[in-house]
């Protein structure tokens, strides 16, 4: 577990904020939590809330930002202290450090978690779902990971891993849903369309975490472009946080004549969603989220290693690397 975090999320609608010189108070839910005024060094406030002008003043005038987002966590604004550029220090030298290390991280951490999301799924089902060879193939690039001295080869092979996954992982499912493998919207099939649900949900979780530790999430570490560093970091947390919630209920046949697939996309009825969206509350870990954001601002700050931890049926796993 790293150090804690220096900043606050306030998500859902209705919460009222208000605070007094030393301290912030939010009252949610009919729930009041306090936090000492100077922890909050950012304020992240998703969905709709009521908050006090003195509350925004007080934190503005101590050097805290307010950032504000939509329900499902698209960024809309933020407040700075007047002629202040919070987070450029750490945006800086998100931007100059060599991303290879980072890079390297992801794949081998994504691939790791995949491996033992398959392993798992046979456990479970009491079946084997590589094919031969396949088990080897995945194997070997995990142990060649160290050699590969290019982005654009940890790129390659993130890509033929990643591939690999979904088409063991689609054994285990019944044929007639028509998941093969993962592609591009609009969806065909419902295995396809709940990920791509469920990999929102995680998206809005991790770029508010990244606002929220002043990174810059169009500036990726395997990736380029536009939000490429959120889609690099939710990569090792798919599997436990999302995949899994998905297959199970596709194995478990509660999609049965919950969908339509018509000429341009398949269509999840309310049921499916609801049950779908309750299982990723479940699953999607904040904590984790929020420790991984914090090795990365503090790896590119040259402050520890770059730290990437997920879950398998409870148990934190992790993989670290020493940034240099």
């Amino acid at each position: 577990m790293t150090s804690e975090h220096s900043w606050h999320v306030v998500a859902g609608f209705g919460a009222h904020i208000k605070s007094t010189g030393t301290t912030l108070s939010i009252l949610y839910k009919g729930e009041q939590k306090e936090f000492p005024l100077p922890s909050v060094r950012h304020l992240l406030l998703v969905g709709g809330h009521n908050i006090h002008t003195s509350a925004v003043t007080r934190l503005l005038r101590q050097g805290s930002s307010i950032s504000f987002f939509d329900a499902d966590g698209t960024p809309v604004g933020m407040l700075n202290p007047f002629g202040s550029d919070a987070g450029s220090e750490i945006r800086e030298a998100q931007r100059t450090h060599m991303p290879h290390t980072f890079a390297r991280v992801i794949v081998q951490t994504t691939l790791k978690s995949r491996l033992l999301a398959i392993e798992r799924t046979e456990n479970q089902l009491g079946e084997t779902l590589f094919y031969k060879g396949e088990q080897e193939i995945l194997h070997n690039i995990l142990s060649e990971l160290e050699n590969l001295i290019t982005m654009d080869e940890l790129r390659r092979v993130h890509k033929l891993a990643g591939d690999m996954y979904f088409e063991i992982m689609a054994r285990s499912l019944p044929p007639e849903l028509g998941f093969r493998r993962r592609t591009n919207q609009p969806h065909q099939d419902p295995v396809n369309a709940m990920l791509s649900l469920g990999y929102a949900m995680l998206f809005g979780n991790v770029i508010v975490s990244v606002i929220g530790a002043y990174l810059d999430p169009d500036h990726g570490l395997l990736r380029e472009g536009e939000r490429s560093l959120v889609t690099d970091l939710i990569d090792p947390l798919k599997t436990t946080m999302v995949d899994a919630a998905v297959f199970s209920i596709a194995r478990a046949g509660l999609i049965n004549g919950r969908y339509e697939v018509s000429t341009k996309r398949c269509h999840l009825n309310e049921e499916v969603i609801d049950a779908l969206i309750a299982a990723l509350r479940a699953s999607i870990n904040q904590e984790i989220i929020d420790d991984n954001v914090l090795s990365l601002s503090q790896a590119v700050m040259e402050e520890g290693p770059f730290f990437l931890a997920y879950q398998i049926s409870g148990i934190q796993n992790d993989s670290v690397l020493q940034s240099r």
